[in-house]
């Protein structure tokens, strides 16, 4: 880390580096700047979105080092090394990612706000656990606050990839 001094303009650096949706990125940051700041800023990735501010209402959720974490709470200094993943990278060869298809499917998004960060809580969930139970699920998505779906769709979404899973056995 180093202090950049000047009659005008001082300010804090560092070089990071980290990789972001399969890709590697270095940068030079002000490493107190928030991770949501730094995806939406620095990256344009504007998938990820600001509700809060105080890591209540999970609409800036990104996984990192397969865990979901509010980005508007983590500073981009804290993630040197880490891996991230957005909502940006889950399309794969133009192709949607299950849980977004099946959030299409079921009707699991009207606004849209709420939509990227809980989708990333339910891809973190089956990251972790390819087939969790309705409590599971719930648990998952408690730190994400939806105003216009309410939740029933959002769980029939992931309970919908549990029960494909399951019938593909």
């Amino acid at each position: 880390m180093k202090k950049t001094d000047g009659r005008k303009n001082w300010r804090i650096h560092m070089i990071i580096k980290l990789m972001v949706n399969d890709k590697m990125v270095e940068r030079d940051v002000d490493p107190t700047k928030r991770l949501l700041d730094f995806l939406r800023e620095d990256l344009n990735l504007t998938g990820t979105k600001e509700g809060c501010s105080e890591g209540e209402c999970g609409a800036c959720t990104v996984i990192v080092n397969d865990k979901a974490v509010a980005s508007c709470c983590v500073l981009v200094g804290q993630v040197n090394g880490d891996n991230i993943l957005t909502i940006e990278g889950l399309e794969k060869n133009g192709e949607l990612d299950i849980i977004q298809k099946a959030f299409i499917e079921k009707g699991a998004i009207q606004c849209g706000f709420c939509t990227p960060g809980m989708i990333m809580s339910c891809k973190a969930l089956l990251m972790k656990n390819p087939k969790p139970t309705v409590d599971e699920i719930k648990r998952s998505i408690e730190g994400n606050l939806c105003r216009c779906t309410g939740y029933t769709k959002i769980i029939e979404a992931v309970q919908q990839i549990v029960e494909e899973r399951c019938n593909n056995e």
